[in-house]
């Protein structure tokens, strides 16, 4: 490869002046050949005995299959760097309660 063929380092500038921030509790995925789609909503099911749960959806992501690729692989690696400082995540237990805090470095039990 010539030396004007080496592919150059590029500085990424994060423009945050539009961004929206939202909050979701519920996330569910579709995906085609073409796309992914990430759907982010809200479950406010207040009463237990409810026969019927509604998830008001609020936002959608549509990715190409590739950028939904970095993303799992981010994601995993943001959960993996996660659960080594604060511990496992109990998905089966997470709705009935919070995990418990870890005590501080150096603390005694």
């Amino acid at each position: 490869m010539a030396e004007s063929d080496t592919p150059t380092e590029s500085n990424i500038r994060w423009d945050d002046t539009h961004i929206r921030s939202s909050y979701a509790n519920v996330c569910n995925i579709v995906s085609s050949r073409e796309e992914v789609s990430l759907l982010f909503g809200m479950n406010q099911r207040w009463d237990a005995k409810q026969n019927e749960l509604t998830i008001e959806l609020s936002d959608r992501i549509v990715l190409n299959p590739y950028a939904a690729k970095r993303v799992a692989l981010l994601l995993g690696n943001v959960i993996e760097q996660y659960e080594q400082k604060f511990g496992p995540i109990d998905l089966d237990g997470a709705a009935e309660k919070p995990p418990a805090p870890k005590p501080p470095r150096g603390a005694r039990s």
